[in-house]
């Protein structure tokens, strides 16, 4: 038989359970006025990418770094290989006001850690936002609970004046990628926005490239797995504690340099089976593919096939999936800057072998290599750099010509054979050893209008081809 519950429990419980109640209805009442002030932490970014034939426009959600009209674009907003001298005119919109009112912005370069690109607003318009970092209490809170709410925001299309709309959902798993990464049952915000807890402090950033698996069924196949991937919302937001540092990365040049570069080259997880055989326990580790010429690396003694196992005397954490240490040790050499020595501990067969290299400034970047458009010819001669040597597997002292950047399909190369990243080695049989010999070689062929046809010679994958270019 139960026993009959004492009736100043009974009060206790109730007046603890209204109280509970009228918190959580207090949080539910004051999300609308939350959301009205956060949204003036984001904003809508349109820029248009100059290309040799047209002028394409791209929109993505950013959100307000600081009080100066810091604006962030997540990574993915712009193509590696596009110069910064071609990205122009820079709109910003405030979300739910007329798209044809905007303010200019200035593109500042894209930080190599974080890999963000950030834009400076114009100072008319900074006195309307807000920096996530003035709602940033829940920062150091320490690591969400399972199960508890975020909720974030989400603009729709500039044809509907990029409205804002409100998203929230429960955290049902939190992982490192590296950064501490959480990963909701349902969108929580547009990629590249804020997402906030109840109480409307900043927990972190949205962050896209993350889908869902299914499998499509037909009539005539079996199963096939299908990746659906939302490009407008996010369930997975990266802890505002784990990039909260990066909100102050705007880089000082357009390139995002200086960029400090080690030179091991095709990074691999070590496979687990790999460090039980070795007897290295829970230990995991980076596998160099192959350490490139002229690198620190190269003059620090690395050599292919060795096992980072530490950085500067900290073990490499062992993570889930095993690739993420990849990253990870990237992230731990984009902290640093050129000039700085680097302790690796690495296992060369069974011998641990202490190695220190000082770091230097990145050769230069795809979207740093000159380039010059020939119309008559169709097609844009870019300047070969350290990188295509590295997939082309081409010595320094055998980098030579020019790559074809883009080709005209309608045009006279294009119609001889020419291919976008085709290798440029000779013009009309002369070999062209550098971008500026080239250049005048090909800018010689364009101004001559008596000129019937010229002669490359080309690579692609290792085969090379002789192209006759016809003029006329």
């Amino acid at each position: 038989m139960m026993k009959p519950i004492p009736l100043n429990f009974l009060r206790i419980a109730i007046v603890a359970f209204v109280a509970c109640t009228a918190s959580v209805m207090r949080a539910a009442d004051d999300i609308p006025a939350l959301f009205k002030e956060r949204v003036k932490s984001v904003v809508a970014v349109e820029f248009f990418t100059e290309s040799e034939l047209d002028r394409r426009p791209t929109i993505v959600s950013a959100l307000v770094a600081d009080t100066a009209g810091t604006i962030v674009l997540p990574p993915t907003a712009i193509n590696n290989f596009v110069q910064p001298s071609k990205l122009k005119d820079f709109r910003i919109y405030l979300p739910g006001r007329p798209a044809s009112e905007y303010s200019s912005g200035e593109y500042l370069g894209q930080d190599p850690l974080s890999g963000w690109h950030f834009v400076r607003v114009e100072e008319k318009l900074r006195a309307q936002l807000v920096p996530v970092t003035a709602f940033a209490a829940a920062v150091d809170a320490g690591e969400p609970a399972l199960g508890a709410e975020f909720w974030g925001i989400g603009l729709r299309g500039k044809d509907e004046d990029f409205a804002p709309y409100f998203l929230a959902s429960r955290i049902s798993h939190v992982q490192s990628m590296p950064e501490r990464t959480a990963i909701a049952l349902a969108e929580v915000a547009s990629p590249g926005l804020p997402v906030f807890d109840r109480a409307g402090a900043f927990a972190g950033v949205a962050v896209g490239g993350f889908g869902q698996t299914y499998v499509q069924f037909s009539r005539n196949d079996r199963g096939l797995p299908v990746m659906l991937l939302n490009m407008e919302e996010s369930s997975v937001f990266v802890l505002g504690s784990a990039i909260k540092s990066w909100l102050t990365r705007a880089p000082s040049t357009l390139s995002g340099r200086p960029i400090a570069w080690l030179g091991a080259y095709g990074l691999q997880p070590m496979d687990p089976e790999v460090a039980s055989f070795l007897k290295l326990g829970d230990q995991s580790g980076c596998v160099v593919s192959e350490v490139l010429e002229g690198s620190p690396a190269e003059a620090a003694g690395l050599k292919n096939r060795d096992i980072i196992l530490a950085i500067d005397g900290s073990a490499l954490p062992r993570f889930k999936p095993d690739r993420v240490v990849v990253t990870y040790f990237d992230r731990e050499l984009g902290k640093r800057k050129p000039g700085d020595t680097v302790a690796l501990t690495v296992l060369r067969g069974s011998e641990r072998v202490e190695i220190k290299a000082t770091l230097v400034d990145q050769p230069k970047l795809f979207r740093e290599a000159d380039r010059t458009y020939f119309e008559k010819l169709g097609f844009t001669a870019r300047e070969f750099v350290y990188g295509d040597g590295v997939v082309r597997r081409v010595k320094v002292d055998g980098q030579k010509g020019v790559i074809a950047q883009f080709v005209k399909n309608s045009g006279p190369a294009g119609t001889a054979g020419l291919r976008p990243d085709d290798w440029i080695i000779e013009v009309d049989g002369s070999e062209v050893k550098t971008y500026a010999e080239a250049v005048a070689k090909l800018a010689v062929i364009e101004s001559d209008t008596n000129r019937t046809d010229f002669v490359l010679l080309t690579s692609r994958g290792g085969e090379t081809a002789v192209l006759r270019v016809k003029l006329k």
